[in-house]
């Protein structure tokens, strides 16, 4: 309780806070009510030469912001009123501050939360970095940028529209105007996409600046646990994806937790399922094997697991649709809406097209990914707004570092929320829920039923249909069409089904005559696992202090009971299936399983953000250095260093990996595997070197050749080829490294978890193997450069081909770098002392150039 209190005051200081600055901006109301159209238009042209002015001064632009931030919301109050004819409450200005100062504002449904963004959308467009706003779906985008871009052009700002079908030219448009309307999938897409291209003018992105996200819950949380994936096609999928389907279609569910009664066990709490030892003995007779789990059957263990998953724990229209062209579109569990585009990692989206007998598609390759939580938190800065974020306040704090403020409401809540009813079973719940839609549908109350599902939505719409209540159902498969039903949502005598999430940012008004009847009624069918989700629910009724009701009804077949604590309520039920139990001891042993299931699905996206934030770092190194040769017309430095690097890592790895006799003999090694790598066109003949060489001398005769052939091709090709052929190899290296290298790191944390049977933790082990591969990529690209530059044949100016010689590049399944010379014996005191000899001549030799350049 001491807790609550702490964060309840917290949040009272900070209402008082912003309550004492919205009355400030209230204060110029008249002031700018009594400007004219011209001089309220050019306000906005006044603020941004301040902001300019200051800017020139040194100060930075939050500060500056901060200043003008009275001045700018009372203008745009005034816009807004004349452009849209709507004014901003206090409370709405109170929630516009919250969001200026980077913060969630958690605003009730119905409270105007499109009109309360204007003013600090409005007030950081001034700066001219660039503001986005993000939605959910691109139907409320285009929406929000059409009735709000009303009121921002008539304030004399640009306002764009970033749209999936939109190509490069049109999406450069819309982030270059001063505010872009997006949703956050494409606005992550276009961040991958951006710094996969080949030249400067291909980006479409600014810096990232500042963004509000519109239901930023949904966004944040609930699809945080999948990263954004840009996928190329990788290979062909086996057959072991039917023969595996076919296998786990012969076995039967154990009940016995030992599973000693059936061939595989099933965790109902945490979805997970494994084979028994019945269904190992099974598979290994089914397959001919002696042993499932040995290395070479690992592959087909795979398979039999994801086969599993598909058969026993994926449900058709719950978790997944079949479209007609027999595409298998994921449902979002927290919306009901389908994902096209999306795809199950790890073969699970193949095991369910081999369930469904629907043709299986290839098997992707991962080029670029990246997090929800990891891109926005490239943004100087965040703010968002919700109807409920309370719940997750500790969520955007820790690694958002976002605060929830809650805004009170314009006018007190009526709606009625009426305790949850709970039944034994799901027959007597929905026919319980039929029978309250027809008493409400009879007297011309508008009914509002929510479901957690595609599958319940139909199963209740039939039902409805037995007992004659016409109604429209919404498996918010269609953005625009859900929002149009859900608008009309709120006509007398209107029924609609939709799953708890559906038409989410529309307002649902109130008919004629429905404000007698006891406002819209809102019907939930099951509870969410999320408790977030079931106050969206609620909160489609009683907007503005309209009238309301709302009410849950359960069955202890439901999942979320099932999971947690069923069998205790049974107890307490009795064998009366047509009475429902309505205790207050019941509602909190829900909320509390709600509260542990919350609490999985945190740590689970906080685990997909863990192993994220490896890759994190070094995507902003690649990223970074790719930046850097894109923005350059030349890039002969960068090469030059690559140079030195590739030729010292060449001898380093040569030396530890030669058994020879003498240091004539090692010296004919190390000059042999340097021509082979570089020195194919020219190699360094026996008359140009000596029969016992320092390494600094062979690097030196080594680097002298390298730099006379390049500066051979520059004169034959000109300056500006050359920089062009160097700009495009370096290019082209880092992008192949780097998309294999994802691609890897993809591969290892697949399987890394398989450690912590050994007792090793998963995660520190990825740290250090994928800081190792990260060394070797980089290691590979200097080489791969080197190489493929000396690999150019220069036949006449300006005409040039690439001649492909035997190479030893490193290649996906190998970790071995440079070619190696034939092995000779050696005593093992000698080569030791050799190779530290040589890798403290190379370390003196870095230090040395280390120096020069500084």
């Amino acid at each position: 309780m001491a807790i609550l209190g702490k964060i309840f005051d917290a949040n009272r200081r900070e209402v008082k806070s912003l309550s004492k600055l919205a009355d400030k901006v209230l204060a110029k109301d008249e002031e700018y009510s009594n400007l004219s159209d011209e001089e309220l238009v050019n306000k906005t042209e006044e603020f941004k030469a301040y902001i300019q002015e200051q800017k020139e001064k040194g100060k930075d632009t939050p500060d500056i912001l901060d200043k003008i931030l009275v001045d700018a919301f009372a203008a745009a109050r005034e816009g807004a009123l004349r452009s849209l004819g709507m004014k901003p409450y206090k409370v709405q200005i109170m929630g516009g501050i919250a969001l200026h100062r980077g913060d969630i504002a958690e605003m009730r449904t119905g409270e105007g939360k499109t009109l309360t963004a204007t003013m600090p959308v409005y007030l950081n467009a001034l700066a001219g970095e660039g503001v986005h706003v993000v939605t959910v779906n691109e139907y409320l985008s285009q929406r929000d940028a059409q009735e709000m871009g009303v009121f921002y052009n008539y304030m004399g700002l640009s306002v764009g529209l970033n749209l999936n079908s939109l190509n490069s030219e049109e999406k450069r448009a819309a982030y270059n105007a001063d505010i872009t309307y997006s949703t956050n999938n494409e606005l992550g897409f276009d961040y991958l996409r951006d710094n996969m291209v080949k030249t400067v003018e291909a980006r479409v992105q600014r810096p990232l600046n500042y963004a509000v996200i519109d239901e930023v819950d949904s966004v944040l949380i609930d699809e945080a646990r999948t990263p954004l994936i840009i996928s190329g096609e990788g290979q062909e999928s086996t057959s072991l994806y039917q023969v595996a389907n076919a296998f786990v279609k012969t076995l039967k569910k154990a009940e016995e937790e030992d599973g000693s009664d059936g061939d595989y066990t099933l965790d109902i709490k945490t979805k997970s399922i494994q084979l028994s030892e019945n269904g190992i003995d099974k598979a290994e007779s089914y397959f001919g094997l002696k042993n499932l789990y040995e290395l070479k059957n690992v592959d087909l263990t795979h398979h039999i697991n994801q086969a599993l998953k598909a058969n026993y724990t994926m449900a058709l229209d719950v978790d997944y649709v079949v479209a007609e062209d027999g595409e298998i579109l994921i449902v979002d569990q927290f919306t009901g809406r389908t994902m096209p585009g999306r795809r199950f990692s790890e073969g699970l989206h193949q095991a369910i097209e081999a369930k469904e007998g629907v043709p299986i598609q290839k098997e992707s390759k991962t080029m670029a990914t990246i997090t929800f939580q990891n891109f926005f938190r490239m943004y100087k800065k965040l703010s968002g707004m919700t109807g409920t974020g309370k719940t997750e306040e500790e969520e955007f704090r820790n690694i958002y570092n976002m605060f929830v403020t809650t805004i009170p409401t314009n006018r007190p809540i009526q709606r009625i929320d009426a305790p949850d009813f709970i039944y034994s079973n799901m027959e007597a719940k929905f026919n319980a829920v039929a029978q309250e839609v027809k008493e409400r549908y009879d007297k011309g109350q508008p009914v509002l039923l929510g479901t957690v599902s595609i599958e319940t939505s139909e199963l209740v719409s039939k039902l409805l249909y037995k007992y004659g209540v016409p109604h429209k159902v919404l498996n918010a498969k269609q953005n625009e069409s859900e929002a149009e039903i859900i608008k009309q949502a709120g006509q007398r005598g209107s029924v609609t089904i939709a799953t708890n999430m559906a038409g989410r940012g529309t307002d649902i008004k109130l008919g004629e005559g429905v404000r007698e009847l006891g406002g819209l009624a809102v019907i939930g069918t099951e509870r969410h696992e999320s408790r977030r989700i079931d106050n969206q629910l609620r909160g489609r009724s009683g907007r503005q202090g309209d009238p309301g009701y709302s009410r849950f009804y359960l069955s202890l077949e439901d999942e979320l009971m099932v999971r947690f604590g069923a069998d205790r309520l049974q107890k307490i039920m009795g064998k009366d299936v047509d009475t429902p139990l309505e205790s207050r001891m019941v509602s909190r042993s829900v909320e509390s399983a709600q509260k542990r299931v919350e609490g999985n699905n945190y740590d689970s996206r906080k685990q997909v953000l863990q192993y994220d934030d490896v890759l994190r770092k070094q995507r902003e190194i690649m990223y970074a250095e790719r930046n850097e040769v894109l923005e350059n017309d030349v890039v002969t430095e960068i090469i030059q260093e690559m140079i030195g690097e590739a030729v010292d890592k060449t001898m380093a790895f040569i030396t530890e990996n030669l058994e020879a006799h003498s240091e004539k003999e090692e010296t004919e090694e190390i000059i042999k595997s340097l021509n082979e790598k570089f020195l194919g066109q020219k190699p360094i003949t026996e008359s140009e070197y000596s029969d016992v060489m320092s390494d600094d001398e062979i690097r030196e005769l080594v680097l002298h050749r390298i730099n006379l052939e390049l500066a051979e091709k520059r004169e034959l090709l000109g300056d500006e080829t050359m920089n062009s052929f160097e700009k495009y190899i370096l290019l082209n290296a880092i992008d192949d490294r780097w998309t294999d290298h994802i691609d890897q790191m993809d591969q290892l944390r697949k399987g890394i978890f398989l450690r912590s049977y050994g007792q090793i933790d998963p995660l520190r082990e990825y740290k250090t193997e994928g800081y190792q591969m990260f060394e070797d990529m980089i290691d590979d690209i200097q080489v791969e450069v080197v190489t493929n530059l000396m690999r150019i044949r220069v036949e006449r100016h300006e005409e040039i081909e690439m001649k492909q010689e035997p190479t030893n590049l490193v290649t996906n399944d190998s970790k071995e770098h440079i070619a190696r010379g034939p092995i000779k014996s050696a005593s093992r005191e000698e080569k030791k002392a050799r190779i530290e000899e040589r890798k403290q001549r190379i370390k003196e030799l870095k230090a040395q150039k280390e120096k020069e350049t500084n």
